[in-house]
């Protein structure tokens, strides 16, 4: 099957593959039988276009092919997969959606990040693509490929090719390898079959295609069209997917990323929409059927200078209609054309919330992707979010709004921000505004449905294990539910103003560029913005380091009569945990409740006294603002059956609870 490219592209050479690509079938569980093989790719023409416009095909022979041995086991240690971080990205993409067809240039640049020297570089792709060419320093080499088992592609498995060096590469040393690879992406749920998934649904979750109409390459996790380093993980395994995803994402967090894309789509069915990394780029079509209706058009579209982010490079093209709104930009199916404005009266709501908090304007526009099914699973990565944009509750609408809307707001090229100041600052904002819509209960009750899963992947104690500090967090769970936890707890620390204004100060300093001071400051910026309460220690438990949850407890509750009408309750709390908290305590009476804050230092305990008017009827300790390992709330109910003797008054702690959701 020939792999052609129609037209014209100026500035550029390229070298058109003639490919044996196979279907959609997967490759077998078992590694096939060794075989010697040579790369399925061949060279028939070349076409480039000089500095006068001249352009020039010439056809010739095959350069030499590598050997390509296929394994039948891995030749390849976890310690070699870990030690690769990619440095750089530039790739050359081609598309032929009426096959679903990819063919990739691309040059790496790998580092080793070991402590002992690599004698080869593992590379992996999904095993619905196939290696065609490895040069290393200007020659072509020959390498052996394993199939691993492997969720981290919707198929279940990769192929991994090992590419021997000719000196092993020294540790903090790089290398750039050229490689040269093709097959189909067709949409496969395999990994979710395997493990019981109903059919119809884990079509819905793993939607990831090349068509004419839509092609959907989400990255690692999803579909891996990009070659990676990475460790085999199955579903099932605990965590240890999604462990392995987030730290597929920090290495690549500051790589440079170049891509050029070039389509061929069928006569008449250009695409109008492509998105790189979550990005919009201008697509520049050429589609001359004339007399001949089955020439095919090519698209191009570029995106150049880019800086990954905690995001996996991912590429979108679709056949949609664009429909502008405030900080918005929805790419719409035509049944889905009439929902539009529901979505955009929703985003003008958010935006004006979300201003206050974050600055006047996002800093990019918000692209809403139509996903071609209304049951298919919504994917977001920088400032797009693929979801399905058919008609749905404005209170709805808003609270998918209020979380796409602050990664827009937070979205930045050239300095993308930490995880736990991009998806944890999204999620806090979330609840912020389900708290002005709903009220603080519903707000905490969010929190509180994601807290037992964050108690549980935290370390009982600081010498367990290192656990994750939120510059570092590669699960969810921590740079998504224990970072907004962080930032509620400093919003009640530093007051709304201060957090404000540190969070727009920490994106302008974004917007400065490369060499500005970033979130490793967001402490000085709080007090900047007028925290006037020192909070090192804060940032030293809850941010650099990772030391566990804290783990309260009302010891005792000892009420006073002080003065006439007036009682003085003293209140013992007790940190079972390796973490200091500050946290509210409240104390309550039939006529009034008074809070105050109170530190409790990490294995230890304080006694707080506070005068409240009326006979004490409570004591609470923390309102749900604090994650801890057991519950988030404490409340004593102080026995009042002898109100005229204070004595007599022995409060018995009561079983923990948590907010309302």
């Amino acid at each position: 099957m020939k792999f052609s490219l129609a037209g014209t592209l100026a500035s550029v050479a390229f070298a058109v593959l003639l490919v044996a690509l196979p279907g959609a079938s997967q490759t077998p569980a078992a590694p096939p039988k060794p075989q010697t093989q040579t790369a399925g790719g061949q060279v028939i023409f070349s076409r480039s276009t000089d500095e006068n416009g001249q352009t020039t095909t010439q056809a010739g022979p095959a350069a030499a092919r590598p050997t390509i041995q296929m394994a039948t086991a891995p030749s390849v240690e976890d310690a070699d997969r870990r030690a690769v971080t990619y440095t750089a990205l530039d790739l050359d993409v081609r598309l032929h959606t009426a096959a679903q067809q990819i063919a990739v240039r691309a040059l790496l640049t790998v580092r080793n990040d070991s402590k002992a020297p690599l004698p080869r570089i593992p590379l992996q792709i999904s095993s619905s693509l196939n290696w065609e060419q490895i040069r290393v320093g200007g020659k072509t080499v020959s390498f052996p490929v394993a199939t691993l088992n492997s969720d981290t592609d919707h198929t279940g498995q990769l192929h991994e090719a090992a590419v021997p060096l000719a000196a092993p590469l020294a540790p903090g040393q790089s290398i750039q390898l050229d490689v040269m690879y093709s097959g189909v992406v067709a949409p496969s749920a395999q990994r979710l079959l395997s493990v019981g998934t109903p059919e119809d649904l884990a079509l819905h979750s793993d939607w990831d295609q090349i068509g004419v109409s839509f092609t959907g390459l989400r990255g690692f996790g999803n579909v891996v069209w990009y070659p990676v380093s990475s460790v085999p993980v199955i579903l099932g395994d605990g965590a240890r997917l999604f462990d392995e995803i987030g730290a597929h994402k920090l290495r690549l967090s500051g790589a440079h990323f170049r891509l050029h894309l070039a389509v061929e789509f069928p006569h008449g069915q250009p695409p109008s929409v492509a998105l790189i990394n979550g990005q919009p780029v201008p697509l520049s079509v050429t589609d001359k059927g004339g007399l001949d209706p089955d020439l095919a058009g090519v698209a191009t579209a570029s995106l150049d200078g880019a800086t990954l982010g905690f995001d996996t490079p991912s590429l979108f093209l679709a056949v949609r209609t664009a429909h502008s709104g405030p900080n918005v930009t929805a790419f719409a199916l035509p049944e889905n054309e009439v929902a539009v404005q529901s979505w955009t009266t929703a985003a003008a709501a958010v935006t004006s919330f979300l201003s206050g908090w974050l600055g006047p304007h996002p800093h990019a526009q918000l692209a809403l992707l139509d996903l071609p099914d209304s049951q298919d699973a919504p994917f977001e990565t920088g400032a797009l979010l693929a979801i399905s944009l058919h008609e749905a509750p404005a209170d709805r609408l808003e609270g998918v709004l209020a979380h796409a809307l602050t990664h827009a707001f937070a979205q930045n090229a050239t300095q993308p921000p930490p995880a736990w100041l991009n998806e944890g600052l999204a999620f806090f904002m979330g609840t912020l505004w389900v708290e002005k819509q709903h009220g603080r209960s519903q707000a905490l009750g969010l929190l509180e449905a994601d807290r037992a899963a964050l108690a549980l992947a935290e370390p009982a104690s600081p010498g367990e294990n290192p656990g994750q500090p939120l510059a570092q967090a590669i699960a969810p769970v921590y740079y998504r539910t224990k970072a907004a936890y962080v930032l509620w707890m400093l919003r009640d620390l530093a007051g709304d103003d201060a957090l404000a204004s540190a969070l727009r100060a920490s994106s302008s300093a974004s917007d400065a560029g490369p060499s500005a001071t970033p979130a490793a400051s967001f402490q000085d910026l709080l007090k900047q913005g007028g925290a006037r309460q020192d909070l090192s220690w804060f940032f030293t438990d809850w941010v650099s380091t990772d030391k566990g949850l804290p783990d309260l407890s009302i010891v005792s509750v000892f009420p006073n009569a002080a003065q006439t009408g007036t009682w003085l309750v003293a209140v013992e709390v007790a940190n079972a945990g390796y973490t200091a908290a500050d946290v509210p305590v409240t104390v309550r009476s039939a006529l009034t409740s008074i809070t105050e804050r109170v530190l409790v230092p990490a294995r230890g305990a304080v006694v707080r006294r506070i005068l409240i008017q009326g006979q004490p009827t409570s004591a609470q300790v923390n309102d749900g603002t604090v994650p801890e390992t057991q519950a988030s709330v404490h409340v004593t109910n102080l026995d009042q059956s002898s109100p005229g003797n204070p004595g007599s008054a022995a409060p018995a702690p009561s079983q923990p609870t948590s907010p309302p959701r």
